[in-house]
C-alpha cells in the first residue's frame, strides 16, 4: 500500500502537505482556503498543532504555484477538481478530519458529503469557520459584482490582504480577479437545507467578523446528523491568525472526542 506521504503529491496537484514531520500514526486535517486564499495561509496552524497532525492544504487552481491554471468558478467545480485525489489521500488515512475557512468551509462541506455518499469515508470532525451555514440566505450585496475599486476597498476593510499588494497595478489585478471570481463562486452556490453530513460538525467565527455572526453560524447545527459545537473566538474574519493556538486546542479537544467514540 503506498504510504499517504505519496498520496499528496508536490506537483500540479490540489494538495500541498504542510507538516512534512508528521508521522504514519498521526490525525490527517485537510485544509480548504478562503477566497483569494491559497494553501500556505494554513502554514502557522499546522505549526501550532504540532506533529499529531498531518496537515494537508487544498491549492485551489489560479494562484501560487498553481497561478498559470485556469481559474475554477463555482464549488461543484472545485469539488469535482479536488476529489480523486482527495479520495486517494483519506483512503490511506487511519483517521482525518477537515477544516475550512470562509469559502472554504462551503467547500469543504460539499467535499464532506461526496466523500461520504461515494466512497463511505467519514471525516471524525468537519470544522467551519468564518461561514454562515450553507443554506442560509446571502446579504443582497453581491460581491463579485462591485467595481474594481470598491472590491479592492472591500479587501481592505475586510483584512487578510496586506495593503502593498493592492497598491502595486500588476499584484492588484491578479489578486482582484482571483477574489471576484471565488466570491462568484461563493455568491452563486444553492444549498438546500436539508443536506447533511454525518460528521459532527464545529462551527467558530470572529466575534466581530462582519460576515458571519454566532446566531448565523449555528445554523450549521441543521446541516449534521451527529454532534454540533459553536464557538466565538476574539476578532474580525481572519480571526485565527490571533487565535492560532487556542484553535489549535479546540481542533484537538473536538478529534480526541470523536475519536474516543
Amino acid at each position: 500500500m503506498p504510504s499517504r506521504k505519496a498520496s499528496c503529491p508536490m506537483g500540479n496537484s490540489w494538495l500541498r502537505r504542510l507538516s512534512p514531520s508528521a508521522g504514519d500514526g498521526s490525525h490527517m486535517l485537510f485544509c480548504f482556503p478562503h477566497a483569494g486564499g491559497s494553501a500556505i495561509s494554513f502554514g502557522p496552524l499546522a505549526k501550532c498543532l504540532g506533529p499529531e497532525y498531518d496537515v494537508v492544504a487544498v491549492q485551489y487552481p489560479g494562484r501560487q504555484d498553481r497561478r498559470h491554471e485556469p481559474l475554477v468558478g463555482s464549488v461543484s467545480g472545485l469539488v469535482d477538481g479536488l476529489l480523486p485525489e482527495l479520495r486517494e489521500a483519506v483512503e490511506d488515512a487511519e483517521n482525518f478530519s477537515i477544516f475550512g475557512h470562509s469559502m472554504g468551509s462551503v467547500v469543504a462541506f460539499e467535499a464532506c458529503r461526496r466523500l461520504e455518499h461515494e466512497v463511505e469515508a467519514r471525516a471524525k470532525v468537519l470544522f467551519a469557520s468564518g461561514r454562515r451555514a450553507p443554506s442560509a440566505a446571502l446579504p443582497e450585496l453581491r460581491m463579485h459584482l462591485l467595481s474594481d475599486r470598491e472590491l479592492g476597498e472591500h479587501l481592505l476593510q475586510f483584512g487578510g490582504t496586506p495593503a502593498a499588494l493592492l497598491e502595486d497595478p500588476e499584484f492588484r489585478q491578479l489578486i482582484l480577479s482571483i477574489v471576484r471570481n471565488d466570491y462568484r463562486a461563493i455568491e452563486t452556490y444553492q444549498c438546500s437545507a436539508d443536506a447533511m453530513v454525518g460528521s459532527p460538525i464545529v462551527a467558530i467565527v470572529g466575534d466581530r467578523d462582519p460576515d458571519a455572526s454566532l446566531a448565523q453560524i449555528e445554523a450549521w447545527g441543521s446541516h449534521t446528523s451527529g454532534s454540533f459545537a459553536a464557538q466565538p473566538f476574539p476578532g474580525g474574519h481572519f480571526f485565527i491568525d490571533a487565535n492560532c493556538q487556542a484553535v489549535g486546542q479546540l481542533i484537538r479537544d473536538h478529534c480526541a472526542r470523536a475519536l474516543s467514540v
